[in-house]
């Protein structure tokens, strides 16, 4: 069911006014983002006219934007993208380990997001792969996914990376399968503790590099003392990483996957109401046992949080790394099934993108194929409507 409440309500109705206000502020990326959702699915991205072939009813369907922003959008890549990963799901535990970084480095990373994305994707995979590779812990070349996400429940700024493991990997010569102890991964203490020197060396590598850029309240760190004297508490504390219980099993492992995946920073089913300029939406207390909340934010400011999570063009925020690596997967993961001993009954991802039609089925039990006033015929496209805008809608998705 249609939510009574969408983003695209709220940036048609105040985008015009935010980007008017916010000149200077605004990066065009924000704005592409925002004229794509605002642009979904309406007359201004053209579309088809469909028409009963028993009953003559007619309805018209637009265009989507596909921006990998949207909330409507990320539904259907989400459907496809599990489509290619179903037949990838080794039959072994599944494990979800998160990396974050402390506020200091999110101040940072907000002024240089491609460069820090970067380096948190760079720093989070070799320790994985470091520590798993390790004889003392796993011995084996392990495989993952990474994907970034910049947001908290209340859509303040907080970049952290979400890691999808499966419980073991291939030994160093290849030759058996290494099991992790059941239940158990890898300790994040020592995770926790490489991933903070990889960091904050790759990371100093940057500056010295004159990677880095500082603004406003932190354009003193522009100083090479006063950029390490910032630094120094960092390299003492505790940095958080931690692990999740394993999964129950290969459906609950795609399940897990498409929430984070193809996860934006709110989804319009969190939406409540919108009233004399302020926005009310719902969000989970995880300090206070994952308490439901409402929380209202005037409108301007509710954009404004949305906005602090659009990516850098082209910036790549899934990845895959170690035997899921996107060159040798297949062979890889074949090789990781006959290792497990596993008889493949799994059937091959399809190399045919399915329908648009058939994934909305699945995610909402209607057919879009089916004439929704006779229920008997069929719905046949009969006219073409073209786009009213050709200009750049931004970044149409993310890539593995």
């Amino acid at each position: 069911m249609r939510p009574s409440l969408e983003l695209a309500d709220l940036f048609r109705r105040y985008g015009p006014t935010y980007r008017q206000q916010h000149a200077g502020s605004v990066s065009c990326g924000q704005r592409r983002v925002m004229r794509a959702i605002e642009r979904c699915r309406t007359a201004a991205l053209g579309g088809h006219v469909e028409q009963c072939d028993r009953c003559a009813h007619r309805r018209i369907a637009y265009n989507s934007c596909r921006n990998r922003h949207c909330p409507k959008c990320q539904s259907l890549a989400k459907a496809h993208w599990l489509d290619e990963r179903r037949a990838e799901v080794l039959p072994v535990e599944y494990y979800h380990v998160v990396f974050t970084v402390p506020d200091e480095i999110a101040a940072l990373a907000y002024q240089n997001q491609a460069v820090v994305y970067a380096i948190l994707f760079r720093a989070a995979a070799e320790t994985l792969r470091t520590i798993a590779a390790d004889p003392k812990h796993l011995g084996a070349e392990i495989g993952f996914l990474a994907v970034l996400h910049t947001w908290g429940q209340t859509l303040l700024y907080h970049p952290h990376l979400h890691c999808v493991v499966p419980g073991g990997g291939l030994s160093l010569d290849g030759q058996r399968w290494v099991a992790c102890r059941p239940g158990f991964f890898l300790s994040v203490r020592v995770l926790s503790r490489l991933f903070r020197r990889l960091f904050l060396g790759y990371l100093q590598a940057a500056f010295d590099c004159h990677q880095l850029h500082f603004f406003s309240a932190l354009q003193p760190l522009a100083a090479p003392q006063a950029f390490a004297a910032y630094l120094a508490p960092l390299r003492a504390a505790e940095w958080v990483v931690y692990a999740k219980p394993p999964f129950g099993g290969p459906q609950q492992v795609l399940d897990y996957l498409g929430r984070y995946t193809h996860r934006v920073a709110i989804t319009n089913h969190r939406l409540v109401s919108l009233e004399k300029d302020t926005v009310s939406f719902r969000w989970k207390d995880y300090r206070h046992h994952h308490k439901p909340k409402l929380m209202t934010l005037p409108a301007a400011e509710f954009l404004r949080r949305f906005l602090l999570h659009v990516l850098p063009d082209g910036f790549q925020r899934l990845r895959h790394y170690g035997f899921l690596g996107n060159r040798h997967r297949a062979a890889k993961l074949a090789h990781c099934r006959q290792l497990l001993a596993e008889a493949s009954t799994l059937v091959p991802p399809s190399t045919k993108r399915t329908d648009y039609r058939a994934h909305y089925e699945q995610l909402t039990g209607r057919s879009l194929e089916v004439c929704p006033v006779c229920q008997q015929g069929r719905m046949v496209r009969v006219e073409l409507l073209p786009a009213a805008v050709t200009e750049d809608l931004g970044s149409r998705g993310d890539t593995s």
